[in-house]
């Protein structure tokens, strides 16, 4: 017999346990080679665990324990003999319906009379039907041949309903006893290791930083007119969409690059300034939120930066996005209007000092040189720090930020 071990690999230098998420293989199944066995969670990403070899799977740690870097999570036999036929193949024959079942004629016969029976056995006739859509009726007997329903027993169960409920009332009238029909089940599942030190991050920040937002409006008049007449033309040239990320992405770059303080962070008793912008994009993925983090997005182009946003993203909702590319971010961006928020204050990203919150556009009147004018407008919120950032820096970055999407065209010279 030869057994493979397959231990927790390392997912980053800062990382010294995991937490052993969902099995996607049970005790015993045969894997393949390169199959992901389990999810790995890590207090900042989930990761897979993969097949080193095929064979019979033979698990060790077991869901929601918590295992160091080099445990062994489970081992693979691999003398073991694959089988003829997969599970997953079985599923699929049956699913598609490929096997054939071959009867004899006394069967065919009683299995016909058994389905023309069931069939007629609590299924209504047409005029029922109707009834039964149109007063939106549920739980009706059927009296008719080989128990269909009936009209007269759409009618009849109705009266009774109807019967039941004004005794109820006169019985029950001050009773607030919800109805038997309402659901009062509860669930409970486990919180995963990154939503536990997310939850603690959150709260760290709101206890340990003096933490404020500043809030402004833009007119997204002309970046909508800029999409409008370069969409296509961008679409056809870079192979991808001109979005407003993208834009937002450029806007603060620039203006970072003028308010450096808003770019820093605070190590102990030093405020450590940054040359280069390292921008977090929030990103919502099925394990919670995750910020991937586009390196040095000061040096990219617009068409470059949604690029790399759509290739990120894709990772983040795939749960494929490693520890290195969510570390060491200088400044983040969070979009709430894709769910239709107005306006919010959102929280720092440590050890940043500064995140700019996007939000849902509205149309809203606008003065206009002397003129009152409907225009698609968004509130952005700037929440920082201001242990390091002061209020004339925050209020002029983010006017900065306004001006820049307000004459998009100053982005590009």
């Amino acid at each position: 017999m030869s057994i493979v071990e397959i231990k927790i690999p390392s997912p980053g230098e800062s990382i010294t346990e995991v937490e052993i998420g969902s099995w996607l293989k049970a005790d015993g199944d045969y894997v393949m080679l390169d199959e992901t066995l389990c999810e790995i969670e890590t207090d900042k990403a989930t990761l897979p665990l993969i097949a080193e070899s095929a064979g019979t799977l033979k698990i060790v740690l077991q869901e929601g324990e918590t295992a160091g870097v080099g445990d062994v999570a489970c081992s693979i036999d691999t003398a073991a003999v694959k089988p003829d036929v997969m599970p997953s193949e079985i599923i699929s024959e049956t699913s598609t319906g490929t096997a054939e079942t071959k009867l004899e004629p006394a069967e065919v016969e009683t299995q016909t009379e058994t389905v023309a029976t069931s069939y007629a056995a609590g299924n209504p006739s047409p005029a029922a039907r109707k009834m039964i859509a149109e007063q939106g009726v549920t739980g009706v007997s059927g009296s008719g041949p080989a128990g269909r329903i009936t009209k007269q027993d759409v009618q009849q169960h109705l009266q009774q309903v109807t019967e039941t409920v004004v005794n109820e009332r006169e019985t029950t009238m001050d009773s607030k006893i919800p109805p038997a029909s309402a659901s009062r089940d509860i669930k409970k599942e486990r919180i995963s290791r990154l939503r536990r030190k997310l939850a603690e991050r959150l709260v760290a920040v709101k206890n340990e930083t003096a933490m404020l937002t500043t809030f402004n409006e833009v007119d997204m008049h002309a970046i909508y007119e800029l999409r409008s007449q370069s969409k296509e033309i961008f679409l056809e040239k870079y192979n991808v969409k001109l979005g407003y990320m993208g834009l937002f992405t450029k806007a603060c770059t620039e203006a970072l690059q003028n308010f450096p303080a808003v770019n820093a962070r605070l190590d102990s008793d030093q405020i450590v300034f940054h040359d280069y912008v390292d921008m977090g994009i929030a990103v919502s993925a099925p394990k919670g939120l995750m910020v991937p983090v586009i390196r040095n997005a000061e040096s990219l182009t617009v068409a470059q930066i949604e690029m790399e946003i759509g290739r990120l993203a894709k990772r983040a909702r795939n749960n494929k996005l490693s520890i290195d590319e969510m570390e060491g971010g200088t400044f983040s961006i969070t979009n709430g209007g894709v769910f239709g928020s107005m306006l919010s204050t959102p929280i720092i990203n440590p050890p940043q000092s500064a995140i700019l919150g996007m939000h849902n556009i509205v149309e809203r009147p606008l003065a206009i040189n002397g003129k009152v004018e409907i225009r698609p407008v968004m509130y952005l919120a700037l929440s920082y720090d201001h242990r390091i950032i002061d209020g004339q820096q925050s209020v002029s970055f983010l006017v900065r930020v306004k001006e820049n999407l307000e004459n998009p065209t100053r982005m590009f010279v």
